[in-house]
């Protein structure tokens, strides 16, 4: 089966999980987007979800984050992980958008990747979540599962992330990329995965892939999920 075929077929089995997947980062404009998808590196969405509300609350524009010491900043998202220096990010991202932006979050990719703590992907999801632009942003989760459907054999999420661009149609992209997170969250985990049982893994995974999941601990019988995946979820 080519690429293009699997493409087809994973299209069809994710729209119908997931019709309209909900964005899972709690916002209410783009730049609480911007401040949450930054925080949500290396720690979960349901963790940021609980401290952005808090922080927002101390301060919900960029201009009244600027104004924010860092230490306020870090008192609220001290649980998620590298707190510090996503606190200190988003204070100095807070003041360029003051200086640069007229308070606004730009519209464009290019400006803000050139934010303080604000990669690719990062600007991506902004541009496809808060500002409805065609974007593909990819995460080591969507990474991974592209090398195990075979849809990709890029050793980095840039090179994912150009291998998705070419086999899935541009307007399909901002909801696909939240259709395949949910998916892997719920249905294709990292570890404790029967890739024989999967509804994409169990047709599109080489063998190959499943003897070298499986010599890894990755395939292996299905686990009951513990309480801490579960809070993953």
């Amino acid at each position: 089966m080519t690429r293009a075929d699997k493409a087809k077929k994973i299209l069809k089995i994710l729209k119908d999980l997931y019709p309209s997947p909900p964005v899972p980062l709690q916002h209410e404009d783009p730049f609480s987007l911007l401040v949450a998808v930054l925080l949500s590196a290396q720690c979960t969405d349901e963790r940021v979800n609980q401290v952005t509300p808090g922080l927002f609350r101390q301060a919900s524009t960029p201009e009244e984050m600027s104004k924010l010491p860092v230490s306020q900043i870090l008192a609220e998202i001290r649980s998620c992980g590298l707190a510090p220096s996503k606190a200190k990010n988003i204070k100095a991202l807070s003041e360029l958008l003051v200086e640069r932006h007229e308070g606004r979050t730009p519209e464009n990719l290019e400006a803000l990747e050139a934010l303080p703590g604000v990669g690719h992907k990062t600007a991506s999801v902004v541009m496809a979540q808060a500002f409805g632009h065609a974007a593909f942003p990819v995460d080591t989760h969507i990474h991974r599962l592209a090398a195990r459907w075979g849809l990709s054999r890029g050793t980095t999420v840039e090179h994912t992330e150009r291998d998705l661009k070419k086999v899935f149609d541009e307007e399909e992209w901002s909801w696909l990329h939240l259709a395949i997170i949910y998916f892997g969250r719920e249905h294709c985990p990292a570890r404790g995965h029967a890739l024989a049982d999967c509804p994409i893994c169990g047709w599109a995974a080489t063998r190959k892939r499943m003897r070298e999941e499986a010599m890894a601990g990755g395939g292996g019988p299905r686990s009951r999920p513990s309480e801490s995946s579960k809070a993953k979820r």
